[in-house]
């Protein structure tokens, strides 16, 4: 794929009107067209699957959209920069940090330190890049109302940083059902172009989805919706080049009679969409343990870091 600047209404087929709702809806950029389904083009925008068929046949023509040599993806991952976590340990873990282009996923029980990380990856994310961040802002959706500026304050202020500047640089939206995630994501574009962003957290991704969607008859429509969330959210990542770091809830399985029961919410489908997943516990006192369970480039590991007043630290 060829790097080309092209404007919705570039688009044979799409015109002032169409590119105006299109932007209305998240898509803000021909990529995201050129992604779309047929039948979610139509639906969006109220027009035959014959004739979204063909806009998003056009985009594809036009962004030059098919097999590429490797070097050229090669190419492509040159773009990806990390996010420091603040503990040497987790980012070898991770290969350097949270990457761009990338859905990163920590799991794992109450107080094992996932609110905690993104919070401080919030702050990261701000620091110039000698110093592991990306000079950039953070969009964070709360699911559980968890969100505390007063420990924002406390960590920017332990890290040398204007709490002040630092918490007009995290943009919050509160989700309060998965509807309203999904909405969220929706118009996430827009927001990140405007305002800088390098980070998109939600914490956590999986909370509404497990009670908005109740026993096995609700799994289906529950599995499709949350796949849709995460391909739009990884389709975030690699048109803008930034960085989605998600929480996800945990539930003990009964049928695990030996080992660790604890199973991550969200089933084959989160799996599959992480790029990389981190299992975190909780060890004895501040000391807690992250686990690798899938990357595809990374090895198995684990490490310990600690979480203290001042944030996520190494032991």
């Amino acid at each position: 794929m060829k790097d080309k600047k092209i404007n919705l209404e570039d688009i044979p087929g799409v015109g002032v009107k169409i590119a105006e709702k299109l932007k209305e809806l998240g898509f803000s950029d021909p990529m995201s067209i050129a992604v779309a389904s047929p039948g979610e083009l139509a639906n969006i925008l109220e027009i035959g699957k014959a004739t979204a068929t063909k806009i998003i046949n056009k985009t594809r023509d036009m962004l030059e959209i098919g097999f590429t040599s490797a070097d050229k993806v090669w190419e492509q991952r040159q773009k990806i920069i990390k996010i420091t976590t603040g503990s040497k340990a987790l980012n070898d873990l991770l290969g350097g940090g949270i990457e761009t282009q990338a859905i990163t996923e920590a799991y794992g029980a109450f107080g094992s330190g996932k609110t905690q990380l993104a919070f401080q990856l919030s702050l990261n994310v701000q620091l110039p890049p000698e110093k592991g961040g990306l000079d950039g802002n953070c969009l964070y959706i709360d699911t559980e109302a968890t969100f505390r500026p007063d420990r924002i304050i406390q960590m920017a202020k332990s890290m040398g940083l204007d709490a002040d500047k630092a918490l007009k640089n995290i943009f919050v939206a509160r989700a309060y059902d998965s509807d309203h995630e999904i909405f969220l994501i929706d118009k996430a574009a827009d927001t990140i172009k405007e305002k800088n962003i390098k980070l998109l957290i939600i914490d956590s991704l999986t909370s509404h989805f497990r009670s908005d969607y109740v026993g096995r008859g609700e799994l289906a429509p529950r599995q499709q919706k949350l796949n849709k969330l995460l391909h739009n959210l990884q389709r975030l990542a690699d048109s803008m080049n930034v960085a989605v770091f998600v929480t996800n809830q945990v539930l003990a399985n009964p049928a695990i009679l030996f080992g660790d029961p604890t199973t991550p919410i969200g089933g084959h489908v989160l799996a599959h969409q992480s790029t990389y997943r981190i299992y975190l516990r909780k060890s004895s006192g501040e000391k807690r343990i992250a686990k690798m369970m899938d990357s595809p480039n990374l090895p198995p590991g684990e490490c310990v870091f600690k979480v203290v007043p001042e944030g996520i630290r190494d032991l």
